[in-house]
C-alpha cells in the first residue's frame, strides 16, 4: 500500500485472501459504510432463508436479484431487504456467516449498513468456497454468476487487479453513495479476481474521495496492491 496515493482526507481499508494457500492480508481498520456492496450481503441472507424453508427463490425474487446485483438497482434491493427483515434479518444472517463487524442499517436504510473490509472477505469466502460455507453449491453458482455479469458502466473496481483470460476472470459488485452532509464520496469494490495463476477474494471500502471518479481511482489501486502481495512474492 506504500505505493497507492490516498488523497488527503481520504480513508480506505482493504482486505485478500487466497484461498488455496489459506494466506490473508489487509490494510486499515475501522468500519466504513457498504453503499450497494452491501446487496451480495443481502442476497446471501435471502438465500440462506430460502434454504432454511428447503425451498427455492421465486420468479420475482430472481428478478429482484438479478436487477439488484448486476444494475445495482436501488428498488430492487429495497424490496428484497424487506424481504429478509431488513438490519434485524442481515444482522442474524452475518452472525451465522461469522461477520462479526457489520451492522444492518437503520429501517430501509439499507446503503448505510456499516461493514469492515475483513469482514467483506468473509462474506466473500460464504459466496466462493465450498468449504465451511453455509450457503449450498447452487446458492454459491448463482451467486457468483451475478457477480460475473455486472452492467458494463459498472466494471471497475476490483476488477482491475483481474488478468483477462479465457473466461470471467472477475466477479464483483460495487458501491458508491455521495454523502449529502459532506459532498465526500463512498466508493467501495469487493469480488474475486484471477491473476498470477491464483483467485484471490478482495475487499476494499473507502470514504473521503472528493469525486467519484477519484475513489474509483483510490480502489482500484489498493485492490492491485493487494492482490500483488500473492502474486508478486509467491506467498
Amino acid at each position: 500500500m506504500a505505493s497507492v496515493t490516498v488523497p488527503d482526507g481520504a480513508e480506505v481499508s482493504v482486505a485478500v485472501l487466497d484461498p488455496d494457500s489459506g494466506g490473508t492480508a489487509g490494510y486499515g481498520t475501522g468500519a466504513f459504510e457498504t453503499a450497494s456492496i452491501v446487496k451480495v450481503d443481502i442476497l446471501a441472507a435471502l438465500l440462506l432463508r430460502a434454504q432454511d424453508a428447503g425451498r427455492s427463490l421465486t420468479v420475482a425474487e430472481k428478478a429482484y436479484a438479478a436487477a439488484m446485483i448486476e444494475k445495482s438497482d436501488n428498488d430492487a434491493a429495497s424490496a428484497l431487504w424487506r424481504a429478509i427483515g431488513a438490519g434485524d434479518g442481515l444482522d442474524a444472517a452475518n452472525e451465522r456467516f461469522g461477520l462479526t463487524g457489520t451492522g444492518g442499517g437503520d429501517g430501509p436504510l439499507w446503503g448505510l449498513t456499516r461493514t469492515t473490509a475483513a469482514d467483506q472477505v468473509t462474506l466473500l469466502r460464504q459466496v466462493f468456497v465450498a468449504d465451511g460455507s453455509l450457503l449450498s453449491g447452487a446458492s454459491r453458482a448463482y451467486v457468483r454468476g451475478l457477480m460475473e455479469r455486472i452492467a458494463d458502466g459498472q466494471r471497475w473496481g476490483v476488477s482491475a487487479a483481474a488478468e483477462e483470460a479465457a473466461g470471467a476472470a472477475w466477479a464483483l459488485k460495487n458501491g458508491w453513495l455521495r454523502r449529502s452532509t459532506t459532498g465526500l464520496w463512498i466508493v467501495n469494490s469487493i469480488g474475486r479476481v484471477e491473476s498470477g495463476g491464483r483467485g484471490c477474494l478482495v475487499a476494499v471500502v473507502s470514504r473521503g474521495s472528493g469525486t467519484r471518479a477519484e475513489g474509483i481511482s483510490l480502489t482500484e489501486a489498493a485492490a492491485r496492491a493487494a492482490v500483488s502481495v500473492f502474486t508478486n512474492t509467491g506467498l
